[in-house]
This record gives structure tokens, sequence and C-alpha cells, in this order.
């Protein structure tokens, strides 16, 4: 703990362990609620001022203390998410470019538009012929510095458009996707599931229209685009698709559903993300194990508090403070 952590306020940077499913924005409101409250990171004429008009809301109010995030993980998502407190913001920039670690599990024989089961089936593909020894063979063309193309249903914007609408719409796109540069520093095979998980298809499937209208958008800077089911056998709960877990080391602005988009295709099928975890951004990781590195707070933590903050310790803090000053970076 900071010699000085009572004589506050202090700006700062920490990890939280983002859970799956709400998304990076819900959290980072979340805790802000928590610390736009706390004297560890206001100060106490500010708090003061806000007790005696609670009333005050809305566009005119200033915030007591900024808070932002170094980079957003998908709602599916989970993992590290470094939090920015006061002059901690401007620190936050770092953490867009910094290298990344991720596990993640895809799921072949079926192709989504997002790319991961968020998404909606775009089409099927022939899974059985994949095995271990194809992917890791495989593998070793997604590794050092590669070009990705960005998702087509992505925020990514042409021309001031978001692709995502061209893919909707059927809007031929003005010009292939600029592909990007990452380095992708390590790329592994970590764990072969086969057919023994409980991973299955999205349920819900593009229809033939947004087929045809996604096909119409790729077309017009690729002929050979061609959106069309190749089914396998019949898929059955005893019967699922095969599944393995990739663990890399990247650089920033890599599409991890990219790299498992793309090594489906590779393989002769087709694929999606199903669970993806940042299991380190910089130097803050899930297992913390070089010098520097810095542990996360676990989401359970603020949950538990924004339903009871509970009472003060000696020293004025609450138990998610504790657990705050514990494992953040503080910011002069």
């Amino acid at each position: 703990m900071p010699k000085d952590a009572k004589a506050g306020p202090i700006s700062a940077l920490f990890g939280v362990v983002k859970p799956s499913g709400p998304t990076s924005m819900s959290l980072v409101n979340d805790v802000k609620q928590l610390v736009a409250n706390s004297p560890l990171f206001v100060e106490e004429s500010k708090l003061a001022a806000k007790a005696k008009n609670p009333s005050k809301r809305g566009r005119h109010r200033r915030d007591a203390v900024k808070i932002g995030q170094g980079g957003t993980l998908d709602p599916l998502a989970d993992g590290v998410l470094v939090i920015g407190v006061g002059k901690g913001t401007k620190k936050l920039s770092e953490f867009l470019d910094c290298v990344k670690e991720y596990r993640t599990t895809c799921l072949l024989g079926c192709e989504t538009d997002s790319y991961d089961s968020e998404g909606k089936q775009v089409r099927v593909a022939p899974w059985r012929h994949v095995t271990r020894e194809q992917v890791e063979e495989h593998l070793a063309q997604f590794r050092g510095e590669i070009e990705q193309v960005p998702p087509l249903f992505s925020a990514l914007k042409m021309d001031g458009m978001p692709l995502y609408d061209y893919a909707r719409k059927g809007i031929p796109l003005p010009r292939p996707i600029e592909k990007r540069k990452v380095t992708v520093h390590e790329l592994e095979l970590v764990e072969w599931l086969g057919s023994d998980h409980s991973y299955r298809f999205p349920e819900k499937k593009f229809s033939k229209e947004e087929q045809e209208a996604m096909e119409k958008a790729l077309q017009s800077v690729d002929d050979g685009v061609s959106i069309t089911d190749e089914p396998d056998e019949e898929v059955s709960s005893e019967n699922a698709p095969t599944a393995f877990v990739l663990r890399m080391k990247v650089s920033g602005g890599t599409y991890v559903r990219s790299i498992v988009h793309d090594l489906a295709h590779a393989l002769g099928s087709a694929g999606h993300v199903v669970t993806l975890t940042r299991s380190r951004q910089g130097r803050f990781a899930l297992e913390p194990t070089q010098d520097g590195d810095r542990a996360c707070v676990p989401w359970e933590v603020f949950q538990s508090a924004l339903a009871d903050e509970g009472e003060a310790d000696d020293d004025g803090h609450k138990e998610w403070e504790r657990e705050v000053l514990a494992k953040l970076e503080r910011v002069d």
C-alpha cells in the first residue's frame, strides 16, 4: 500500500478481471460509481460539495474524476481490462499498442458474421477431415509479421460508413478492406478438445437474402467470393464439431477472431471463436510471472461493493479500496 494512500486523491492504473457477458464500457461505468465517491481518488472538498448538492446532474455537471479503459474487450471476451483513473487516463494509450496475450477456443465447421459465437451463422463447411497435426502445421503461416483483413462485420468505416452497413445492405465496397500489419510473437495449440465439449453453432442463421447481400458487397472487390454452405454430416449432441484451444502473444491491433477465421479457411473448413480470454495486457496479467507484472482485481470485488460497500477500516479504506490499493500502479 502506498505510504501516503491516506492523503489522497491519487491517480492510478489497475487491471480488472472482466467477466464474459457485459461490455467493457458498462464495467467502466460501474467502477466509476465507486471511484467517483471514494476519497482515495477524489478530493474531500469535491465529495463534500457533491453531498451538499446531490441533485446536480446532467451534462453541465463536471465529473469528480476522470476514468477510462486501455483497450476494449468484446462482450464475449473475459480477462484483463486496464483501467485508468485521474492522470492514469493519459497513460492508457500505451496499452492499445502493447503486447497482449490471449487464450481462445476455435469451433470448426461454421463461419459467423462477427467471427465469434455472438454472431449469426453465415455458412457451414466440412470439419471432420481436420486433424491436430494439420492445425499445428498450419499455425506456422500465422506467426511473425502478418497482414490481416479486419472482419467485414466490424465498426471500422470506409468512406464514412461502417463496414457492417455495406454487408447488411448489399452495397458494393468502394475498394478492398485495407490490410493491417500485425506481429504474432507466439502462437501454439495448447489443447485439442476434439468433440469432447459442449460448444455448438449459433442458433441464428443468415437468411438467403443476407448471404446474397454479403456476397454482393464482397464481390465488388473480389470476383471469386462465394458464400455457399458446404454442410458436413448432421451435427448431433453425440457428434459435436471439432474444437481446439490456442494461446497467442500478439502486437496491439491484432484481431484474434481473424486469426481463427483465417486458420479455419486454411484448413479447408470454417470456424469461429467460442471463448476468448485476454490473459495479459502489457504488465497487467491474470497470472503474474515476470518482474514488474501486476495482478488484477477480480470483478466480484467491485460487484460486491456496488451492492454494499461495507464499513471502512482504521485507515479509512473500504474492502474494494484495499483490493485496488494492493494491485494499482500509481501515476504521479
